[in-house]
Order: C-alpha cells, then sequence, then structure tokens
C-alpha cells in the first residue's frame, strides 16, 4: 500500500520530468574561419549535450570557410553525434561559405536566416589563386564526393550541393531551401525551436528521431579559455609575430649570451610558433625564404655589398611572409599590413645586432699581455736600457732601445715574456735621441 504523502510526490515527479530531461538544447556560437580552435570548440559542445542528454545541439554558424583538414574532422563529429545537431546560419548578412556549406549539409537539420547565403566551396590554392589543372580535377572530385555523401545520406539535393562546389555556386536562404539544401527558414532562434517542436528528423546512420522542445532550456556553451588560446595562437598573424620574436630572442641571446631573459622569450614563442605551424597548413618554401632572408642581413654586416643584399633579404623576408600559411581564406594567411612592417624591424634588429658582434671582435682586447700592447705609461725606474715603468695600474720591468729618464711618458710596443718592450713618446723621445 502506498503512503497518501507519497501520492502527490509521484504525480509531480510524472508531469516534471518530461518538461525537464529532454527539453534541453545546447547552442554553440561560430562566428570564425574553420580552424582547429573550430574543432575543440564543436566536440566540446557535443560532449556537453550528450552528457546533459539535450534534445538538440544548435551550432549557429557565421563563417566565410578555413581548413580542409579541421573541417573533415567537424562533418565526422556532427554525423557522428549522439544527440541531433542543427546547423543555423544567422543572423542576417551572415553566410556558410566554402567549408561552412559542408557543415550545414552535414547537419541532422540544415537552417538560414533571412538575408544569409551558403556555397561557393570550389576548391582553390593556398593565395586563392585556381589550381593546375590535374590537382584541381582532384582535388574538386574529392570535395564533390563528400558533399554528395553528406547530401544522399542526409536526403538533400545532391546535385546542387555538387554545384557549389564544382561551379562555385552560391545561394540565397530562399534558393537553398528551393534546392532541397536546407529545411528550414527562420528569424531566430525561438521560431528554430517551435519550427522542429514535434518534427522527426532523420540521422545519419538512417534511425529516426522526434524532437519535443515545447519549452525548451536553453544551454549557452561559449568558448573557454583554451579555445580563445588556440584560436589566438593559430591566427596566422600571431603564429607568424611569435616565429619572428622567437627568432630574434634566440639570436639575442646567441650573440649576447647570459642576457637570459631574451632567451626564455625567444625559447617560449618557438615553442608556441610550432605548436601552431603544426596546426596550420604551412608552406615550407616560405619558411626557407625567411631563413635565407635572414642570411641575407647577416651577410649585409659582413661582405661591402652596398645595400644590395639587405634589399635582397627584405624582398626575401616579405616574399617568404606572404607565402608562409598555405590557405585560400585572405583571413587564413598573414596580412601584408603585417608582413612589411615586420620585415623592416626585423631587418634592423639583425643588421644591429650583427653589427654590435662584429664591432666587439674587432676591438682589440683589453685584457692580459695583449692589452698592454699601445698603453701608455710612466717611467719609475730610468730605462738605460733597462729599468720600471707604471703602465695600467701596476709596475712592470721594461726594456728601451733608447734611454728614458724617470717620469718620462712611455708606450708599449710589446711583451716579452714578464718584461715590456716599450719607447719613448713625444718630447720624451726626442730627448732621448738627442742625447743619443
Amino acid at each position: 500500500m502506498i503512503p497518501r504523502l507519497a501520492v502527490p510526490l509521484l504525480l509531480t515527479l510524472t508531469l516534471v520530468a518530461p518538461a525537464t530531461a529532454g527539453q534541453r538544447v545546447v547552442v554553440l556560437t561560430m562566428d570564425d574561419t574553420i580552424q582547429p580552435a573550430s574543432l575543440r570548440y564543436l566536440r566540446r559542445g557535443l560532449q556537453t549535450a550528450d552528457a546533459s542528454g539535450a534534445e538538440l545541439t544548435v551550432l549557429e554558424l557565421n563563417t566565410p570557410g578555413g581548413l580542409l583538414t579541421s573541417l573533415r574532422q567537424m562533418t565526422t563529429a556532427i554525423t557522428s553525434a549522439r544527440r541531433p545537431v542543427a546547423v543555423f546560419v544567422r543572423p542576417s548578412g551572415a553566410q556558410a561559405a566554402s567549408a561552412g556549406f559542408f557543415l550545414l549539409v552535414a547537419a541532422d537539420v540544415a537552417a538560414m536566416c533571412p538575408g544569409t547565403n551558403a556555397g561557393a566551396a570550389h576548391p582553390v590554392g593556398g593565395e586563392g589563386q585556381e589550381l593546375a589543372k590535374t590537382i584541381s580535377e582532384k582535388v574538386t572530385n574529392d570535395a564533390a564526393a563528400l558533399i554528395r555523401s553528406l547530401a544522399e545520406q542526409r536526403g538533400r539535393s545532391s546535385e546542387w550541393a555538387e554545384k557549389a562546389v564544382t561551379e562555385s555556386l552560391s545561394y540565397t536562404e530562399r534558393e537553398a531551401l528551393e534546392k532541397k539544401l536546407i529545411d528550414l527558414v527562420v528569424n531566430d532562434r525561438g521560431e528554430l525551436f517551435k519550427a522542429l517542436d514535434g518534427r522527426t528528423v532523420r540521422r545519419f546512420d538512417g534511425s529516426e528521431e522526434t524532437l519535443e522542445l515545447a519549452a525548451p532550456e536553453v544551454v549557452i556553451v561559449g568558448p573557454n579559455a583554451g579555445d580563445r588560446l588556440l584560436s589566438v595562437i593559430a591566427h596566422p598573424n600571431i603564429a607568424y609575430l611569435l616565429l619572428l620574436l622567437g627568432i630574434l630572442g634566440i639570436y639575442f641571446e646567441l650573440s649576447h649570451p647570459g642576457a637570459i631573459v631574451p632567451g626564455v622569450v625567444g625559447g617560449v614563442s618557438i615553442l608556441l610558433a610550432l605548436f601552431a605551424l603544426s596546426v596550420l597548413p604551412v608552406n615550407y618554401v616560405g619558411v626557407l625564404l625567411i631563413l635565407v632572408a635572414i642570411g641575407f642581413f647577416i651577410a649585409e654586416v659582413k661582405v661591402t655589398s652596398y645595400g644590395l643584399l639587405a634589399v635582397a633579404g627584405i624582398v626575401a623576408f616579405v616574399l617568404g611572409s606572404l607565402m608562409l600559411i598555405d590557405s585560400p581564406i585572405p583571413a587564413m594567411r598573414v596580412g601584408l599590413q603585417v608582413v612589411l612592417p615586420a620585415a623592416l624591424v626585423v631587418a634592423a634588429v639583425v643588421i644591429f645586432l650583427v653589427t654590435r658582434v662584429v664591432r666587439v671582435h674587432r676591438t682589440a682586447p683589453l685584457t692580459g699581455a695583449e692589452g698592454l700592447v699601445g698603453e701608455e705609461g710612466e717611467v719609475t725606474r730610468a730605462l738605460n736600457p733597462t729599468g720600471t715603468v707604471f703602465v695600467h695600474g701596476e709596475y712592470w720591468d721594461a726594456e728601451a732601445a733608447a734611454p728614458v729618464a724617470v717620469g718620462c711618458p712611455v708606450r708599449v710596443l710589446r711583451v716579452d715574456g714578464k718584461k715590456l718592450i716599450v719607447e719613448a713618446v713625444g718630447a720624451s723621445r726626442l730627448d732621448s735621441e738627442a742625447g743619443r
């Protein structure tokens, strides 16, 4: 027999449970290029949705495209997600271009806001240029096969999806809806939930699931500190500046041993730059050109080229910097507004440091026996031909070719064991010659 107090409690749990357990929606916002930080962020959002038993994960997207390696891993994460994923291109004026179009097609639910566009997914070269015919055909066919596979499995038009890759077609939200590339055109997140409430979606594995979104609890998952740090470091401009700072710091430490701080800063910068470059599409010809440029800067100090080597170094440095990151998206390449000032600064710093090092090496030693040659002193015991002189704060036995009186100035010609060979200076020299 159930106690009377337990009956209201059971009724309460029965009424509340459906309104809380399956009424949660996890929302991610991606307003940047597709890169490793984007993949990390998406995976964390999907894990949050799985752990909380969310009814739906919504990825609000606005991107010009990005890296193919990150894109493929992100489409895999979406298609293998345990909970349904909706990609929503918003706000008005947003785009799902290039790599973003693949994410839109891969989603369980594809939606766009009025005033948005998607498509233009034709592969291009690192600087945005057309690829060579054979390479272009291979890359395009590979991308076309991927988009066809995603579209067919999601029940979307593979024909129009493929044309976005092969013909660089771009679609407005209405065109995408008419061509059956997306499922919905809605104004905001609230309309999206309302349109999806009670809707049955087909998962990538062929199973079907009905969404319940009458009054969902919205869980916003924003980028954490790690995501932001990776996003900053993995930005081509930042990775490039870290690389230059590391090179300069290490070079300064090698040319001025014991400074410590430049070496530490340079070492940390190099490590961060190498990490960033490991997840970016690096063109190693660009790296070699930068190293050649630094070699020209060093040679400028040691070879009389009347500035030709410095000019060649700046040209090689600029070209190498522009070629360093191989990406078709302008936002994913090192900007010219960063390269030119950096080239001038690096050239000036390297030439300055090398000049200081060369000057130090050419300076006569100031310590030991060799440091005494050329020094002047005073006779403390007459030289006839031997005697004593006071040079460089010390008393030395000395010898001169001609007699020199006490108090007369002398100059050190050479060091002979523990004895200095000296000569009279100025008037003392004339007096000694007259006396001779």
